[in-house]
């Protein structure tokens, strides 16, 4: 049986995601560069998002492809998802969900532009009936989640990282995976790398080298 990533019709749209974020992620970021020389500081988050619009905030091929091989390898009933941007990582864990026999994928994205594109892409990629969007902050839209959660993906704001962490963690299965989209030497995302790599907190944490660096993080114990 083909492993539904690998299915023309949804591997034809993750090309042409990768496509286009590799387009329009370099000027963005170009943007914020620009904009905070002009200013002489660092822009905090909320502002680094405004500038960056909807352009898409893609993760690369071989994080889609780590998070397929999690998602699949484990009993993965239901994926949480902080930032879904155009729907890629979404597609990707969603075919898993696929192959495995899966129950659900809950993704989040505060844009409504955004959201309706992942909506389309995640249409097209034939996965809809798998996921269910929900716009808005994801501190809101993620509050008294019903389900247990067994992998929970973290790639929206970095200064978010360890509340969105903190409003799921209820809800976090044993051994649950966590698995955080770093970007390089950003000091928003300090407090979330404390936090899983406190023994204290319950989780036991490494860094892969993927990318500008991926969190992998399971869950080992609950905490008083």
């Amino acid at each position: 049986m083909q492993a539904t990533l690998r299915s023309p019709e949804v591997a034809s749209i993750i090309d042409r995601l990768h496509v286009c974020a590799q387009a329009e992620d370099g000027p963005a970021k170009e943007r914020i560069r620009g904009r905070e020389e002009e200013l002489g500081e660092r822009l905090d988050q909320e502002r680094r998002a405004e500038i960056y619009g909807l352009a898409p905030q893609a993760i690369r091929r071989e994080v889609g492809e780590l998070l397929y091989l999690l998602a699949l390898s484990r009993e993965v009933g239901t994926i949480v998802e902080f930032g879904t941007s155009h729907g890629l990582s979404t597609i990707y864990m969603a075919a898993a969900l696929r192959d495995s026999g899966g129950r659900c994928l809950i993704t989040t994205e505060r844009l409504a532009g955004k959201a309706e594109i992942a909506r389309r892409n995640i249409a097209e990629a034939g996965l809809d009936d798998l996921v269910e969007l929900r716009v808005g902050d994801a501190l809101e839209t993620l509050e008294n989640l019903n389900e247990r959660v067994d992998l929970l993906f973290l790639d929206g704001r970095n200064d978010l990282y360890r509340q969105v962490l903190q409003s799921v963690e209820p809800q976090l299965a044993p051994s649950a995976l966590v698995v955080a989209d770093l970007s390089t030497d950003d000091p928003d995302l300090l407090p979330y790398l404390e936090y899983v790599r406190d023994p204290a907190c319950g989780y036991f944490s490494v860094t892969l080298p993927l990318d500008t660096g991926v969190e992998l993080s399971v869950r080992t114990a609950l905490t008083a």
